[in-house]
């Protein structure tokens, strides 16, 4: 597949090309390539795993699918005669949503008789235009256009009346099908990183919890068993210290984290060294680990001074900790230093912990380095995006 740069007219073509097409592409509106249908009323509860027909509810358009519905996830016992059906090439998008921007998105079925729920608009497009090519055109290139006619605050929605004229560039059909080739491509080359970055969390996960009930058990250097576990509480093995008040310093280059993680940076620090945080407020159940300066508020907590267990160790020891088996709160979830304290572990010896640590941590670089793989394609779809498409 070769594309090649031209000397683009702002408005009239795209800037990366396919060296076939040639010529200005088409300005018109929505309307011109499409009817806009209305999907009907389709329940949460009307959804059933074993169902006779396929659905889509406009909140999978959020959730589960992305520009291409290649496959339909959810299945309803309500008729098919009382409600639209999909023709393959229809183009979604949804009718409400909680921000203009978030409601800007679309994807095409692949399928004939789909019911296509309600809050559902469905662009069914004449014969001719490529709705592949236009799910990733208005979802990626023109969806801040489309969340600017999009009305409401609190519940935003999109009117077939407003759709209608929204102002495209449109190339024929054959540069249709080209860029939407390409487009396909790329998004399934970022699912496969993706899916194999699942793959190795699920890895992971499983040979953690192995690990962690002694199911796999390391030797030592000599080939030798490693000495068994020993019960401990964590009070026994470090110190937890509470965040503090940060709205007093001046902003700088140290870290300071809260519950969901970094949140900007001051100009002093409250520890130096590793660490592995603990929420006690809002997000209990997701420990992370640090080295080096770093500011807490006071809805975290943090861990030091450690007596017979790594820094390191820690943090795959509070992964495996069910943190909400010690929430304190009925409503937003809490603990309280007392409680970590007393919770049990099963603690084996140091020179075993660190080589469980080197076996997880060569886990965790290939997890990482994937995620910065997926990073980097996405970035480079975007870049794509914008060459291919006016």
């Amino acid at each position: 597949m070769t594309v090649t740069v031209k000397q683009a007219s702002i408005k009239k073509i795209p800037k990366l090309r396919f060296p076939k097409f040639s010529g200005d592409w088409n300005e018109g509106t929505l309307g011109d390539v499409c009817i806009i249908l209305k999907g009907k009323g389709l329940a949460k509860d009307d959804i059933t795993e074993n169902g006779s027909n396929k659905c889509i509810r406009y909140g999978e358009l959020y959730t589960e699918y992305r520009e291409t519905i290649n496959y339909v996830k959810s299945r309803t016992n309500i008729s098919r005669t009382e409600s639209l059906l999909s023709k393959k090439n229809d183009v979604l998008i949804p009718s409400s949503g909680e921000t203009a921007l978030d409601i800007a998105r679309s994807s095409c079925v692949k399928e004939d008789d789909i019911i296509l729920g309600g809050d559902l608009n469905v662009l069914r497009l004449i014969e001719g235009q490529n709705g592949d090519f236009f799910a990733y055109y208005l979802s990626n290139f023109q969806n801040k256009n489309i969340a600017k006619i999009a009305q409401g605050h609190s519940v935003v929605h999109l009117y077939a009346s407003q759709l209608k004229n929204l102002k495209i560039k449109i190339p024929s059909a054959q540069e249709q099908q080209e860029i939407a080739s390409c487009l396909m491509l790329t998004s399934e080359w970022i699912k496969n990183l993706q899916t194999h970055k699942e793959l190795l969390e699920s890895y992971q996960r499983g040979i953690m919890q192995k690990i962690f009930t002694q199911e796999i058990r390391f030797r030592d250097d000599d080939g030798n068993n490693f000495p068994m576990w020993n019960n401990r509480i964590l009070g026994e093995v470090l110190r937890i210290g509470s965040g503090k008040d940060y709205k007093h310093l001046e902003r700088g280059n140290i870290p300071v984290f809260g519950t969901g993680g970094y949140m900007f940076s001051v100009n002093k620090s409250l520890y130096s060294g590793e660490t592995v945080f603990i929420g006690r407020k809002g997000t209990i159940d997701k420990p992370f680990y640090y080295n080096g300066d770093f500011w807490t508020v006071d809805t975290l907590f943090y861990t030091h001074s450690f007596k017979g267990i790594t820094p390191k160790f820690t943090s795959y020891i509070f992964q495996k900790i069910n943190w909400q088996k010690y929430n304190e709160a009925s409503g937003v979830p809490s603990l309280s230093r007392a409680t970590i304290e007393k919770i049990k572990i099963n603690l084996p010896s140091l020179h075993e912990q660190q080589k469980i640590t080197n076996f997880l941590e060569s886990a965790d670089n290939l997890i990482e380095l994937k995620s910065q793989q997926i990073i980097h394609a996405e970035q480079w779809k975007k870049g794509l995006l914008q060459s291919l498409l006016i």
